[in-house]
């Protein structure tokens, strides 16, 4: 695995963010975790009928571009499917293992999707665009191995936790956007990452968990202040004389009728990504005439009391509803 070399600011920043997370790697305890995601603890547990771990989508046997595989109880010949991102600031390329496993993911397996929970590269490792091509490739994946691993493909979905709702969200809003202009930044949106480039990397649906959607606007409300933000560090560039760089990064960006339904769910209590992220996304989403739905919580922060049964059971409804209209 490569190894980030990260500035000293960089290094507080990331130091700060992660001081909370278990040994990378780790498995949460039973019942979840507090990270970067609050207190996720649940009384759920995952359960499964089969677990697939470190299978590389990529094909270059580099762990950022491992993903595991989570069947449903109920075992079936197929299902439809999940891909959830975990949230890390794009700072991690290996916490898959603690994608919000027992709250998110326990709640898509109880309702019957498989779930994938897949790394990515982090922004020490690459910069932006490389992270939205490691998440088009695993789509891909899902499609070229279908029958491997018991995916029914005419349901794919992607979700995700902060910048992992970032990285679901702009999987959504440019699916079959493969390159394309930006105030006049060229941009590649697919790659070509891994033995499945001629699949599609669509999805139908996606869950926006308190992620950063506008990274133009970040200051939009209350939230985290760095010396050096996340997304600069991303894209390894300033805003100021990058705008049109930042446009290209963020979801609200490719908005059309034609994006898959997409949900949010943010806090109101968000001192991390501030809520005005989630409420202008939905409201973008709705004026531009994607089929979308809001959860708004009232005492939810970066992670913490979001995932009541309440909440995640509205996720569920919602991807329900999307795969039973799509058929």
């Amino acid at each position: 695995m490569k190894k980030a070399i990260l500035t000293p600011a960089i290094c507080l920043l990331a130091t700060t963010m992660f001081a909370q997370f278990p040994p990378q790697g780790g498995m949460p305890p039973q019942g979840g975790f507090a990270g970067f995601g609050g207190n996720q603890s649940s009384t759920d547990t995952m359960q499964y009928s089969q677990k697939f771990v470190d299978v590389n989508y990529a094909g270059d046997n580099s762990a950022y571009h491992n993903l595991d595989i989570y069947l449903p109880k109920e075992r079936k010949d197929s299902y439809p499917v999940v891909v959830h991102i975990y949230g890390s600031a794009w700072f991690s390329n290996n916490s898959k293992g603690m994608a919000d496993l027992h709250t998110i993911c326990a709640a898509l397996l109880n309702a019957g999707y498989a779930v994938v929970t897949p790394n990515h590269r982090a922004s020490g490792d690459a910069k932006f665009p490389a992270q939205i091509h490691d998440i088009k490739a695993v789509i891909r994946f899902i499609r070229g191995n279908a029958e491997k691993y018991k995916f029914d493909t005419t349901f794919i979905a992607a979700s995700g936790f902060s910048s992992g709702g970032h990285l679901a969200s702009l999987t959504a809003t440019t699916r079959g956007l493969k390159t394309t202009n930006v105030d006049g930044y060229e941009i590649d949106l697919e790659g070509n990452i891994g033995d499945f480039t001629k699949f599609s990397s669509g999805v139908d649906a996606a869950c926006d968990w308190s992620g950063p959607i506008d990274l133009r606007n970040m200051d939009c409300g209350e939230s985290m202040k760095m010396p050096v933000s996340p997304e600069e560090i991303l894209l390894g560039v300033p805003m100021k004389g990058n705008e049109n760089r930042y446009k290209a990064l963020s979801a609200t960006t490719y908005i059309d009728p034609s994006d898959p339904p997409l949900i949010v769910c943010h806090g109101k209590k968000d001192n991390v990504v501030p809520f005005c992220q989630g409420e202008r996304f939905y409201n973008a989403l709705k004026n531009g005439g994607v089929k979308t739905d809001f959860i708004p919580v009232d005492e939810g922060g970066h992670g913490m009391n979001m995932y009541s049964k309440e909440n995640l059971q509205k996720v569920v409804n919602f991807l329900n509803s999307a795969r039973n209209n799509k058929k």
